[in-house]
């Protein structure tokens, strides 16, 4: 096979959860280009269906199908649903997330605590899980979990979803270890500070362009930067990589996190 051929995804089945902005629509919009039918997933229909109209009119394949990542019934129904729809699923991303307090950690409001480890942690899992039965039947598959660099080195006031981010990537490591005999291949992308509407927080405060000039890159990453590394992890360009964490950040680790 020609090394270009190894990106394609003709005929596989993807499933992208967190699809209907920023990171995970470029990355389900990225899956659909390289031949993938691409289901678009997130917590409004509307949206979802948004994104999966945009792929369809670029000559892609996809469907809308929302479910709220942290609603064990709603992932349940999402999975029932694409097994009679598609008859079982090839590659899954994990990219919804949430993080609705930002704050010193020891002051987290439990209510923000539960939402954050349901959305961040919880439901990846259970989605995990699920993808794991219908690989299994299929005799393989691949399952691209989407953490962030706080899961490395947490960020401040960030504590409970940076935590949540760590468990993610322990999760990817124990769901490789595990299923790789299966032919089910599991790894971690870890975005830095990546410019969406999830972020606007931190780029609307005092200092942000000075923390933007100190990344050795000197720029904030675009949702479009996931794409190629997403590509590889869940492509047979990425045949023999499980388990791994692959880190897109501009340089911001090596720069001590700023």
């Amino acid at each position: 096979m020609p090394a270009i051929d190894l990106f394609r995804l003709d005929n596989k089945i993807a499933l992208v959860s967190g699809a209907s902005r920023g990171i995970g629509e470029a990355i389900a919009v990225g899956l659909a280009e390289q031949g993938a039918h691409v289901i678009v997933s997130s917590r409004k229909q509307e949206g979802c269906e948004a994104v999966a109209q945009a792929i369809r009119d670029n000559g892609g394949q996809a469907t809308a199908m929302a479910a709220h990542a942290g609603d064990l019934e709603a992932i349940d129904g999402l999975f029932a649903a694409i097994q009679d729809q598609f008859g079982g699923l090839d590659i899954l991303v994990n990219c919804g997330g949430t993080n609705p307090y930002f704050g010193p950690v020891a002051e987290t409001p439990m209510s923000a605590f539960d939402k954050t480890l349901e959305v961040n942690f919880r439901g990846p899992f259970y989605m995990s899980e699920k993808a794991v039965a219908i690989m299994k039947e299929r005799g393989g598959g691949t399952i691209l979990n989407v953490a962030s660099i706080d899961g490395i080195s947490a960020g401040t006031f960030q504590g409970v979803y940076s935590t949540t981010k760590a468990a993610m990537i322990s999760m990817t490591q124990a769901f490789a270890l595990e299923n790789g005999a299966h032919g089910i291949r599991v790894n971690a992308l870890c975005p830095g500070l990546t410019e969406t509407k999830f972020t606007t927080v931190f780029m609307e405060q005092e200092g942000y362009a000075d923390t933007v000039a100190h990344l050795p890159l000197k720029k904030a990453a675009k949702p479009l930067d996931m794409v190629g590394a997403s590509l590889l992890m869940v492509s047979d360009a990425g045949a023999c990589m499980t388990g791994q964490t692959l880190v897109i950040d501009s340089g911001s680790l090596i720069a001590h996190g700023l």
